[in-house]
């Protein structure tokens, strides 16, 4: 039996700045300036925060996180479009996430934790790897907009990995002989 161990990456606020080489943070940003309507005038502020990258229809679903363990056991990236999370209900979720590169496996060591606050969401580069949302707290409600090709190969299993035009999923434990994990900040 393969002894798989485990690499501690402790959860850091997710900022602009700091999300800048995975994506972009999906937030209300008072230093960009809002686009006015020319129907409803001041009324209505719109402010784009990401640019989103997709040839194909989208599909736009809201997933209910329960807590799990702290780990990634996968990571995947997607090649055709920007995924995004975007929270409801205010509830914060940790995401482990590296970024994108050259080969069929992610780069490890540039692996990190975030933690999102419940207004503030996740655009991801194409090629971005991640695992999906991690709850802090139960019943936290994340939309995904995802590229429906992405459903189609996740159901291309080959063992405990999927590909396809749009995704690598690669297995961890198979590949590293690791798990990520996530220390959360310590509140208070």
């Amino acid at each position: 039996m393969t002894q798989v161990s485990r690499r501690v990456l402790r959860a850091i606020p997710a900022t602009p700045e700091a999300i800048a080489p995975f994506g972009a943070l999906v937030a209300t940003d008072e230093r960009v300036a809002p686009i006015r309507s020319a129907f409803y005038g001041d009324a209505l502020e719109i402010r784009k925060p990401a640019r989103l990258v997709n040839d194909a229809d989208i599909e736009l679903s809201v997933a209910r996180l329960r807590r799990r363990p702290m780990e990634a056991l996968w990571l995947e990236r997607h090649f055709l479009h920007t995924q995004a999370f975007i929270p409801l209900g205010g509830k914060p979720f940790a995401m482990i996430l590296a970024p994108p590169c050259e080969g069929d496996l992610p780069d490890l060591d540039r692996a990190a934790a975030f933690v999102f606050a419940g207004d503030q969401g996740l655009a991801m580069h194409v090629g971005t790897w991640h695992e999906f949302p991690l709850a802090i707290e139960d019943g936290t409600e994340i939309v995904v907009l995802l590229r429906r090709q992405t459903v189609q190969d996740l159901a291309r299993r080959d063992g405990n990995e999927a590909s396809g035009p749009d995704l690598e999923k690669r297995d961890l434990e198979r590949r590293f002989g690791l798990r990520l994990a996530v220390e959360l900040p310590r509140s208070g």
